[in-house]
């Protein structure tokens, strides 16, 4: 069924128009056609004609996108994109995580976006010319070389993987894995932890992001990582006296902790409101079954186990996405929004967890069939708990940022 998307009277002219072309093409083009679109992903062969109809249709969805001006988000106007601010984006993303899939006929596929942002910020002219022109035109693929399986991933400063400096080269030497993108990759933007006399001290200061092609010597790809049970293309790398040019380098030595947040931080609110939208379309798909299926002389909407999950999913979609937007207005407005980042990313991902799995139980063994979308937002509402963070570390730092406000005598702000 389309997503009922209407004006919001609190939101700019603007951001209401992105929120309804977006919907327009994701109802008009997408749902409609999400078998056809995504059926490479499926277990089993597919026939070649029906890989070259999704491609097609892909092509021509992409078309009107472009046309309609919501290509690339993330990017600016110079690079091809429609450049949102972060709120703008935000709200879009609601909007077109709907249809799981859709963003990447939008032009937003991690981690290449998350790639090209830090490119866009950070590169230099000539790493804008050989590494992000190519990128967004579609000619390269990227990965991010970030988590270590021997160290905390919720801790990104404890990175043990090191690139000395020798000369005009950096050298570097290290073990990552779940490097996202890394089969197809042409190269990675890789967290080293640098060795230069010249850099800062600070235990921050000591990671810097490198850009390392995937055909450099030295670098070896183990294997895709299994997720949940199937094939993927997190990928398990060695680095062995892997050698780039120091140009390579992104931005200052000393910068990766700065430039790796800036990516974490909005990337939590998006992923967040990714959420939203999918909570949206499993609450649509629980009350459309409610309605519609017939099980012991009644409908199921008749029925007060029914009824106390459309309430109880109902609150937690609500609750959530004003704890999204309400950090994301904070973000938008440049405050301090920590607390309110580390809060979405406990909350959200349980409730989205929560509505999938009322969902779930709505349609019975339907539910978990690859014939709806809801197994996939299950599996994703669950990896959400861990990526970006554990729940665990999230809720130490909420608690610390509360005692600091009390111990400072001036406690927390209600309208914070």
């Amino acid at each position: 069924m389309p997503m009922n998307v209407q004006s919001i009277s609190t939101l700019s002219d603007r951001v209401n128009q992105i929120r309804l072309l977006t919907a327009e093409i994701v109802n008009r083009e997408i749902l409609p056609n999400e078998n056809r679109l995504w059926s490479f992903r499926r277990d089993g062969d597919v026939a070649e004609s029906d890989r070259a109809a999704g491609r097609e249709l892909r092509s021509d969805i992409q078309t009107k996108v472009k046309q309609a001006g919501l290509w690339a988000p993330h990017l600016p106007e110079e690079y091809g994109g429609c450049n949102l601010g972060f709120l703008e984006h935000a709200y879009m993303n609601e909007v077109l995580a709907y249809s799981m899939g859709a963003a990447s006929l939008f032009g937003v596929v991690a981690p290449n976006s998350g790639n090209q942002k830090i490119l866009a910020k950070y590169g230099t002219p000539e790493q804008k010319e050989r590494w992000l022109v190519p990128l967004t035109e579609g000619k390269m693929e990227s990965g991010f070389s970030m988590t270590e399986p021997d160290v905390p991933g919720s801790d990104p400063r404890s990175i043990q993987t090191t690139a000395r400096r020798d000369g005009d080269q950096w050298v570097i030497n290290g073990h990552k894995w779940f490097t996202s993108n890394g089969k197809r990759a042409d190269f990675l933007i890789v967290m080293c932890r640098t060795e230069d006399p010249d850099g800062p001290a600070e235990r921050n200061g000591k990671m810097t992001q490198i850009i390392v092609p995937t055909d450099t010597p030295g670098l070896d790809l183990v294997r895709g990582v299994e997720v949940w049970g199937r094939d993927s293309d997190h990928c398990e790398y060695l680095y062995d006296d892997v050698r780039v040019p120091v140009e390579n380098q992104l931005g200052q030595t000393g910068s990766g902790h700065a430039a790796a947040q800036d990516r974490l931080g909005a990337g939590r609110v998006y992923h967040c409101m990714n959420s939203i939208g999918q909570m949206w379309r499993a609450f649509d798909l629980m009350v459309e079954r409610a309605a519609t299926r017939e099980v012991h002389g009644g409908a199921l909407e008749t029925k007060q186990f029914i009824q106390g999950f459309i309430a109880e999913s109902y609150i937690d979609i609500q609750s959530a996405r004003l704890m999204t937007i309400h950090c994301a207005e904070q973000m938008e407005a440049g405050l301090d929004a920590r607390t309110e980042i580390s809060a979405i990313k406990v909350y959200v991902p349980q409730a989205y967890h929560r509505v999938v799995d009322r969902a779930i139980q709505v349609w019975g063994a339907a539910g978990v069939s690859g014939d709806l979308p809801l197994s996939a937002m299950y599996q994703g509402a669950r990896t959400l708990r861990i990526a970006d963070g554990p729940d665990e570390v999230h809720k130490i730092l909420i608690a610390k940022n509360v005692m600091k406000e009390h111990h400072a005598g001036s406690g927390w702000d209600f309208g914070n």
